[in-house]
Protein backbone atom coordinates (compact mmCIF):
# COMPACT_ATOMS: atom_id res chain seq x y z
CA UNK A 1 0.00 0.00 0.00
CA UNK A 2 1.08 3.41 -0.84
CA UNK A 3 2.25 5.02 2.28
CA UNK A 4 0.88 8.48 3.48
CA UNK A 5 3.22 11.96 3.51
CA UNK A 6 3.15 11.30 7.51
CA UNK A 7 3.97 7.59 7.46
CA UNK A 8 7.34 8.55 5.11
CA UNK A 9 8.51 10.97 7.52
CA UNK A 10 6.65 14.08 6.27
CA UNK A 11 6.23 17.14 9.66
CA UNK A 12 4.92 20.46 9.42
CA UNK A 13 7.77 22.75 10.21
CA UNK A 14 8.21 23.82 13.61
CA UNK A 15 9.80 27.22 11.93
CA UNK A 16 6.35 28.13 10.33
CA UNK A 17 4.94 31.84 10.98
CA UNK A 18 1.87 32.36 9.08
CA UNK A 19 -0.15 35.47 8.37
CA UNK A 20 -3.84 36.45 6.55
CA UNK A 21 -2.99 38.63 3.42
CA UNK A 22 -5.30 41.62 3.73
CA UNK A 23 -8.04 41.71 1.63
CA UNK A 24 -6.94 38.12 0.08
CA UNK A 25 -8.33 34.52 0.84
CA UNK A 26 -4.26 34.06 0.74
CA UNK A 27 -2.26 33.04 4.25
CA UNK A 28 1.45 33.75 4.12
CA UNK A 29 3.78 31.48 5.38
CA UNK A 30 7.32 32.12 6.40
CA UNK A 31 9.52 29.53 7.23
CA UNK A 32 12.58 30.42 9.35
CA UNK A 33 14.51 27.40 8.49
CA UNK A 34 14.97 27.83 4.93
CA UNK A 35 14.30 31.38 4.47
CA UNK A 36 11.02 31.62 2.54
CA UNK A 37 7.83 33.52 2.00
CA UNK A 38 5.45 32.58 0.14
CA UNK A 39 1.37 32.81 -0.16
CA UNK A 40 -1.07 29.97 0.12
CA UNK A 41 -4.24 29.25 -0.87
CA UNK A 42 -7.20 27.49 1.40
CA UNK A 43 -6.81 24.67 -0.45
CA UNK A 44 -3.02 23.98 -0.03
CA UNK A 45 -3.56 25.05 3.62
CA UNK A 46 -5.74 21.87 3.91
CA UNK A 47 -3.18 19.48 2.33
CA UNK A 48 -1.29 21.08 4.83
CA UNK A 49 -2.78 19.91 8.06
CA UNK A 50 -3.56 16.64 6.21
CA UNK A 51 0.15 14.83 5.63
CA UNK A 52 -1.30 12.05 7.40
CA UNK A 53 -4.44 11.38 4.99
CA UNK A 54 -2.28 12.27 1.46
CA UNK A 55 0.13 10.67 -0.34
CA UNK A 56 3.68 11.23 0.16
CA UNK A 57 3.94 11.16 -3.59
CA UNK A 58 0.99 14.05 -3.98
CA UNK A 59 2.79 16.72 -6.05
CA UNK A 60 2.13 19.26 -3.51
CA UNK A 61 4.73 17.63 -1.24
CA UNK A 62 7.72 18.63 -3.29
CA UNK A 63 6.45 22.09 -3.04
CA UNK A 64 6.16 22.20 0.22
CA UNK A 65 9.25 20.90 1.23
CA UNK A 66 11.34 23.00 -1.15
CA UNK A 67 9.73 25.81 0.59
CA UNK A 68 10.70 24.37 3.82
CA UNK A 69 6.86 24.60 5.03
CA UNK A 70 7.33 20.67 5.48
CA UNK A 71 10.70 18.81 6.66
CA UNK A 72 11.42 14.91 7.41
CA UNK A 73 14.44 15.55 9.18
CA UNK A 74 14.51 17.22 13.29
CA UNK A 75 15.47 21.21 11.99
CA UNK A 76 16.50 22.00 15.56
CA UNK A 77 19.15 18.79 15.96
CA UNK A 78 20.34 20.51 12.48
CA UNK A 79 20.80 23.85 13.85
CA UNK A 80 22.61 22.73 16.27
CA UNK A 81 25.10 20.53 14.57
CA UNK A 82 25.32 23.43 12.27
CA UNK A 83 26.19 25.69 15.37
CA UNK A 84 29.08 23.13 16.67
CA UNK A 85 30.05 23.14 13.25
CA UNK A 86 30.18 26.91 13.08
CA UNK A 87 33.00 27.52 16.06
CA UNK A 88 35.74 25.33 14.28
CA UNK A 89 34.94 24.86 10.27
CA UNK A 90 37.03 27.50 8.66
CA UNK A 91 34.67 28.77 5.68
CA UNK A 92 36.59 31.72 5.68
CA UNK A 93 39.32 34.10 7.80
CA UNK A 94 37.91 37.36 9.30
CA UNK A 95 39.80 39.91 10.90
CA UNK A 96 38.15 43.46 12.33
CA UNK A 97 40.99 45.67 13.26
CA UNK A 98 41.18 48.81 14.45
CA UNK A 99 43.76 51.15 13.44
CA UNK A 100 42.60 53.66 16.50
CA UNK A 101 40.05 53.79 19.72
CA UNK A 102 40.05 57.35 19.49
CA UNK A 103 37.11 59.25 17.60
CA UNK A 104 36.38 62.78 16.70
CA UNK A 105 32.83 62.32 17.68
CA UNK A 106 31.03 62.33 21.18
CA UNK A 107 27.77 60.46 20.42
CA UNK A 108 26.30 59.81 23.79
CA UNK A 109 24.39 56.20 23.52
CA UNK A 110 28.22 54.91 22.06
CA UNK A 111 29.06 51.90 23.91
CA UNK A 112 32.94 52.50 23.55
CA UNK A 113 35.48 54.57 25.47
CA UNK A 114 37.89 56.22 23.48
CA UNK A 115 41.21 56.70 24.14
CA UNK A 116 44.06 57.84 21.75
CA UNK A 117 46.81 56.30 20.72
CA UNK A 118 47.19 54.01 17.29
CA UNK A 119 48.70 50.61 15.89
CA UNK A 120 52.15 50.84 15.96
CA UNK A 121 54.48 49.33 13.16
CA UNK A 122 55.44 45.91 15.73
CA UNK A 123 52.11 45.37 16.33
CA UNK A 124 51.20 45.79 12.43
CA UNK A 125 53.59 43.06 12.08
CA UNK A 126 51.85 40.84 14.70
CA UNK A 127 48.83 41.50 12.57
CA UNK A 128 50.30 40.21 9.28
CA UNK A 129 51.69 37.12 11.14
CA UNK A 130 48.53 36.31 12.90
CA UNK A 131 46.48 36.49 9.27
CA UNK A 132 49.53 34.72 7.38
CA UNK A 133 48.78 31.69 10.11
CA UNK A 134 45.31 31.79 10.07
CA UNK A 135 44.72 31.21 6.25
CA UNK A 136 48.11 28.65 6.24
CA UNK A 137 46.82 26.82 9.24
CA UNK A 138 42.38 26.86 8.17
CA UNK A 139 43.81 25.78 4.49
CA UNK A 140 42.32 29.41 2.95
CA UNK A 141 43.11 31.54 0.96
CA UNK A 142 40.54 34.63 1.36
CA UNK A 143 40.21 37.33 3.81
CA UNK A 144 37.77 39.54 4.74
CA UNK A 145 38.81 42.69 6.70
CA UNK A 146 36.56 45.63 7.91
CA UNK A 147 38.05 48.26 9.55
CA UNK A 148 37.20 49.21 12.74
CA UNK A 149 37.65 51.95 15.76
CA UNK A 150 37.24 54.36 17.67
CA UNK A 151 37.25 56.49 14.35
CA UNK A 152 39.39 54.21 11.80
CA UNK A 153 40.04 57.27 9.11
CA UNK A 154 42.10 58.88 12.17
CA UNK A 155 44.40 56.51 10.97
CA UNK A 156 44.62 56.18 7.52
CA UNK A 157 48.13 55.60 7.34
CA UNK A 158 47.44 52.38 9.47
CA UNK A 159 44.81 51.18 6.95
CA UNK A 160 47.10 51.98 4.25
CA UNK A 161 49.71 50.20 4.54
CA UNK A 162 48.02 47.16 6.32
CA UNK A 163 46.03 47.04 3.33
CA UNK A 164 48.68 47.12 1.29
CA UNK A 165 50.76 43.74 3.12
CA UNK A 166 47.72 42.11 3.44
CA UNK A 167 46.53 42.24 0.21
CA UNK A 168 49.87 41.04 -1.21
CA UNK A 169 49.39 38.27 1.08
CA UNK A 170 46.44 36.92 -0.10
CA UNK A 171 47.32 37.76 -3.71
CA UNK A 172 50.39 35.36 -3.24
CA UNK A 173 47.97 32.65 -2.47
CA UNK A 174 45.54 33.40 -5.62
CA UNK A 175 42.71 33.93 -3.12
CA UNK A 176 39.85 36.74 -2.97
CA UNK A 177 40.90 39.83 -0.60
CA UNK A 178 37.80 42.39 0.60
CA UNK A 179 37.33 44.88 2.50
CA UNK A 180 34.53 47.36 4.31
CA UNK A 181 35.04 50.55 6.59
CA UNK A 182 32.22 51.31 9.78
CA UNK A 183 33.17 54.99 9.85
CA UNK A 184 31.10 57.98 11.10
CA UNK A 185 31.81 59.70 7.56
CA UNK A 186 33.40 62.70 8.32
CA UNK A 187 36.84 62.15 7.25
CA UNK A 188 35.34 60.44 3.66
CA UNK A 189 37.35 63.06 2.25
CA UNK A 190 38.66 62.44 -1.65
CA UNK A 191 41.96 61.73 -0.14
CA UNK A 192 41.15 59.02 1.93
CA UNK A 193 38.19 57.63 -0.86
CA UNK A 194 41.09 56.91 -3.29
CA UNK A 195 43.00 55.24 -0.18
CA UNK A 196 40.18 52.99 0.50
CA UNK A 197 39.43 52.07 -3.25
CA UNK A 198 43.02 51.37 -3.40
CA UNK A 199 43.17 49.09 -0.36
CA UNK A 200 39.62 47.14 -1.97
CA UNK A 201 37.26 48.63 0.16
CA UNK A 202 34.15 47.41 -0.84
CA UNK A 203 31.38 48.83 1.51
CA UNK A 204 31.14 51.65 4.04
CA UNK A 205 28.86 52.13 7.43
CA UNK A 206 28.25 55.82 8.12
CA UNK A 207 25.62 56.83 10.49
CA UNK A 208 22.89 59.67 10.00
CA UNK A 209 20.86 60.11 12.70
CA UNK A 210 18.10 62.33 11.03
CA UNK A 211 18.04 65.65 8.68
CA UNK A 212 20.43 68.46 10.14
CA UNK A 213 19.88 69.30 13.53
CA UNK A 214 18.30 66.07 14.69
CA UNK A 215 21.53 64.30 13.62
CA UNK A 216 23.53 67.28 14.90
CA UNK A 217 22.42 66.61 18.37
CA UNK A 218 23.32 63.24 18.73
CA UNK A 219 26.43 63.02 16.38
CA UNK A 220 28.46 66.01 17.12
CA UNK A 221 32.20 66.60 17.43
CA UNK A 222 33.89 65.69 20.58
CA UNK A 223 34.59 69.56 21.21
CA UNK A 224 31.54 69.93 20.23
CA UNK A 225 30.32 71.17 16.64
CA UNK A 226 28.09 70.05 13.83
CA UNK A 227 28.57 67.07 11.47
CA UNK A 228 25.52 66.74 9.41
CA UNK A 229 26.47 69.08 6.16
CA UNK A 230 30.32 67.60 6.02
CA UNK A 231 29.08 63.99 6.04
CA UNK A 232 26.62 64.88 3.46
CA UNK A 233 28.85 66.33 1.11
CA UNK A 234 31.46 63.41 1.30
CA UNK A 235 28.33 61.61 0.59
CA UNK A 236 27.77 63.09 -2.23
CA UNK A 237 31.22 63.06 -3.82
CA UNK A 238 31.29 60.04 -6.08
CA UNK A 239 32.07 56.84 -4.17
CA UNK A 240 33.30 53.26 -5.41
CA UNK A 241 31.95 51.33 -2.83
CA UNK A 242 28.38 50.98 -1.73
CA UNK A 243 27.67 53.02 1.78
CA UNK A 244 24.81 51.75 4.11
CA UNK A 245 23.11 54.06 5.81
CA UNK A 246 22.67 53.35 9.20
CA UNK A 247 20.27 55.13 11.43
CA UNK A 248 20.07 54.92 15.17
CA UNK A 249 16.96 55.29 16.18
CA UNK A 250 15.99 56.71 19.20
CA UNK A 251 12.64 58.22 20.80
CA UNK A 252 14.17 61.78 19.89
CA UNK A 253 14.28 60.64 16.26
CA UNK A 254 12.29 58.17 15.44
CA UNK A 255 9.57 60.01 13.32
CA UNK A 256 12.44 60.81 11.04
CA UNK A 257 12.42 57.50 9.51
CA UNK A 258 10.59 57.77 6.26
CA UNK A 259 11.73 61.37 5.85
CA UNK A 260 15.53 60.14 6.32
CA UNK A 261 14.81 57.43 4.14
CA UNK A 262 13.54 59.97 1.03
CA UNK A 263 16.37 62.17 2.00
CA UNK A 264 18.72 59.26 1.39
CA UNK A 265 17.31 57.67 -1.54
CA UNK A 266 17.12 61.25 -3.12
CA UNK A 267 20.75 61.89 -2.53
CA UNK A 268 21.56 58.25 -3.61
CA UNK A 269 19.63 59.17 -7.24
CA UNK A 270 21.70 62.94 -7.50
CA UNK A 271 25.14 61.55 -6.29
CA UNK A 272 24.50 58.47 -8.53
CA UNK A 273 26.49 56.78 -5.50
CA UNK A 274 24.70 53.20 -4.00
CA UNK A 275 24.00 54.43 -0.53
CA UNK A 276 21.33 51.98 1.39
CA UNK A 277 19.24 52.71 4.56
CA UNK A 278 18.42 51.15 7.11
CA UNK A 279 17.34 51.79 10.88
CA UNK A 280 18.33 50.27 14.16
CA UNK A 281 17.36 50.85 17.50
CA UNK A 282 19.48 52.73 20.02
CA UNK A 283 19.88 49.89 23.04
CA UNK A 284 21.75 51.15 26.04
CA UNK A 285 25.17 50.05 27.81
CA UNK A 286 27.30 50.65 30.52
CA UNK A 287 29.51 53.27 28.63
CA UNK A 288 26.88 55.66 27.79
CA UNK A 289 24.84 55.52 30.96
CA UNK A 290 28.20 56.40 33.06
CA UNK A 291 28.06 59.60 30.02
CA UNK A 292 24.96 60.76 31.50
CA UNK A 293 23.77 62.22 28.44
CA UNK A 294 21.48 58.75 27.35
CA UNK A 295 19.24 59.27 24.65
CA UNK A 296 15.56 58.06 25.55
CA UNK A 297 15.74 54.53 24.40
CA UNK A 298 12.88 52.67 22.60
CA UNK A 299 11.57 50.36 24.78
CA UNK A 300 14.58 49.84 26.30
CA UNK A 301 16.63 49.00 23.10
CA UNK A 302 13.57 47.30 21.64
CA UNK A 303 11.50 48.37 18.99
CA UNK A 304 9.00 46.43 16.94
CA UNK A 305 8.52 48.64 13.81
CA UNK A 306 12.02 49.59 13.76
CA UNK A 307 13.40 45.79 14.41
CA UNK A 308 10.72 44.80 11.28
CA UNK A 309 12.05 47.40 9.28
CA UNK A 310 15.76 46.16 9.58
CA UNK A 311 15.35 42.74 9.69
CA UNK A 312 12.68 41.95 7.00
CA UNK A 313 14.95 43.46 4.77
CA UNK A 314 18.28 40.95 5.53
CA UNK A 315 15.54 38.09 5.68
CA UNK A 316 18.27 34.95 5.40
CA UNK A 317 18.10 30.97 5.79
CA UNK A 318 18.23 29.74 9.27
CA UNK A 319 21.66 29.13 10.60
CA UNK A 320 23.47 28.01 13.68
CA UNK A 321 25.41 30.70 14.42
CA UNK A 322 24.66 34.26 15.42
CA UNK A 323 27.76 36.29 13.99
CA UNK A 324 31.68 35.86 13.88
CA UNK A 325 31.70 35.38 17.95
CA UNK A 326 31.00 32.19 17.47
CA UNK A 327 33.88 30.95 15.48
CA UNK A 328 37.16 30.19 15.69
CA UNK A 329 38.33 32.27 12.38
CA UNK A 330 36.60 35.63 13.26
CA UNK A 331 38.58 37.96 15.54
CA UNK A 332 38.19 41.55 16.25
CA UNK A 333 42.17 43.46 16.56
CA UNK A 334 42.63 46.77 19.07
CA UNK A 335 45.11 49.26 17.81
CA UNK A 336 47.95 47.44 20.45
CA UNK A 337 47.28 43.78 19.22
CA UNK A 338 44.52 42.12 21.75
CA UNK A 339 42.28 39.93 20.06
CA UNK A 340 38.70 40.04 21.09
CA UNK A 341 35.26 37.94 20.15
CA UNK A 342 33.45 41.32 19.53
CA UNK A 343 33.31 44.61 18.08
CA UNK A 344 31.26 45.61 21.56
CA UNK A 345 34.41 44.25 23.74
CA UNK A 346 37.17 46.05 21.74
CA UNK A 347 37.61 48.79 24.32
CA UNK A 348 38.08 46.23 27.15
CA UNK A 349 41.14 44.98 26.80
CA UNK A 350 40.07 43.39 30.43
CA UNK A 351 38.07 40.20 28.31
CA UNK A 352 40.39 40.13 25.76
CA UNK A 353 41.66 36.16 25.05
CA UNK A 354 45.02 36.84 24.08
CA UNK A 355 47.27 38.62 21.85
CA UNK A 356 48.23 38.73 17.41
CA UNK A 357 51.43 38.35 18.38
CA UNK A 358 50.96 34.82 20.54
CA UNK A 359 47.34 33.44 19.59
CA UNK A 360 47.38 30.32 17.17
CA UNK A 361 43.48 29.08 15.46
CA UNK A 362 44.91 25.26 15.72
CA UNK A 363 45.43 25.86 19.57
CA UNK A 364 43.29 28.31 20.40
CA UNK A 365 42.62 27.94 24.31
CA UNK A 366 46.56 26.39 25.07
CA UNK A 367 47.89 30.21 23.26
CA UNK A 368 45.18 32.22 24.88
CA UNK A 369 46.31 34.16 27.90
CA UNK A 370 42.72 34.17 28.89
CA UNK A 371 41.07 31.18 27.60
CA UNK A 372 37.70 31.54 29.39
CA UNK A 373 37.65 35.12 27.65
CA UNK A 374 37.24 32.62 24.54
CA UNK A 375 34.99 29.95 25.41
CA UNK A 376 32.46 31.74 26.81
CA UNK A 377 31.60 33.33 23.77
CA UNK A 378 31.88 29.90 21.76
CA UNK A 379 29.87 28.43 24.18
CA UNK A 380 26.71 30.78 23.33
CA UNK A 381 26.54 29.13 20.50
CA UNK A 382 23.89 25.98 19.02
CA UNK A 383 22.87 24.26 20.93
CA UNK A 384 22.12 27.43 22.64
CA UNK A 385 22.38 27.42 26.93
CA UNK A 386 18.70 28.32 27.39
CA UNK A 387 15.82 26.07 26.86
CA UNK A 388 13.33 28.76 26.40
CA UNK A 389 15.22 29.66 23.37
CA UNK A 390 15.87 26.41 22.52
CA UNK A 391 11.57 25.46 22.23
CA UNK A 392 11.34 29.04 20.84
CA UNK A 393 10.17 29.48 16.82
CA UNK A 394 12.62 31.80 16.18
CA UNK A 395 15.57 29.96 16.82
CA UNK A 396 16.95 30.20 13.24
CA UNK A 397 16.33 34.09 12.97
CA UNK A 398 17.87 35.04 16.08
CA UNK A 399 20.08 31.83 17.50
CA UNK A 400 19.94 33.02 20.94
CA UNK A 401 20.68 36.54 20.47
CA UNK A 402 23.58 38.46 20.47
CA UNK A 403 26.28 36.87 22.78
CA UNK A 404 28.17 39.77 24.06
CA UNK A 405 24.53 41.33 25.22
CA UNK A 406 23.84 37.42 26.60
CA UNK A 407 27.07 37.36 28.53
CA UNK A 408 27.24 40.66 30.40
CA UNK A 409 23.70 42.32 30.03
CA UNK A 410 20.60 40.02 29.15
CA UNK A 411 19.18 37.70 26.49
CA UNK A 412 18.12 39.89 23.89
CA UNK A 413 14.94 38.73 21.46
CA UNK A 414 14.02 39.83 18.17
CA UNK A 415 12.06 43.18 18.87
CA UNK A 416 9.01 41.69 17.08
CA UNK A 417 8.79 38.45 18.50
CA UNK A 418 4.95 39.17 19.90
CA UNK A 419 4.12 40.48 16.51
CA UNK A 420 4.87 37.19 14.14
CA UNK A 421 2.12 38.53 12.05
CA UNK A 422 3.30 41.86 10.76
CA UNK A 423 6.78 40.29 10.65
CA UNK A 424 5.37 37.99 7.79
CA UNK A 425 3.58 40.41 6.20
CA UNK A 426 6.41 42.77 5.74
CA UNK A 427 8.35 39.98 4.68
CA UNK A 428 5.46 38.84 1.94
CA UNK A 429 5.09 42.58 0.90
CA UNK A 430 9.13 42.87 0.05
CA UNK A 431 9.73 39.38 -1.66
CA UNK A 432 5.68 39.96 -3.40
CA UNK A 433 7.86 43.54 -4.78
CA UNK A 434 11.13 41.79 -5.26
CA UNK A 435 9.08 38.84 -7.70
CA UNK A 436 7.00 41.96 -9.34
CA UNK A 437 10.52 43.39 -10.47
CA UNK A 438 12.39 40.32 -11.50
CA UNK A 439 9.40 39.59 -14.16
CA UNK A 440 9.32 43.32 -14.69
CA UNK A 441 12.66 42.85 -16.18
CA UNK A 442 12.53 39.88 -17.53
CA UNK A 443 9.27 40.87 -19.54
CA UNK A 444 11.66 44.04 -20.50
CA UNK A 445 14.91 41.47 -21.90
CA UNK A 446 12.06 39.78 -24.28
Amino acid sequence: MERTAAQAGWHVSRYNLSAKVPDSPYIAIANLYKGTCAKYTPIELYLLSALDEISENHPVIERFAGRGVIANFDERAALESMGRAACAAPHTISLTICPTMGCNFDCPYCFEDHFAGKMTKEVQDDVVALAERMLEKGHLNDLGVTWFGGEPLLAPDVIESLSERLIALVEERGGEYNAAIVTNGYLLTAENVAMLERAKCQSAQVTIDGIGDAHNATRHLAGGGPTFDRIIENLSQPLPFKVNIRHNVHEGNRDQMDELKAFIDKLAEESGNDLRYYPAPVSGSDVADNRGKQVGLLCGGTDAEVGIRQDSHRFARGRGHYCGAHSIWSVGIDEKGNLQKCWEAVDKPSISFGTAHDWDPLDPLGTASHPDNLTMYLNTCSPVPDEECRECVWLPTCVGGCPHKRLFEDRSCVPYKDDAEAYVLALHDRIGEQKAAEEEDSADGE
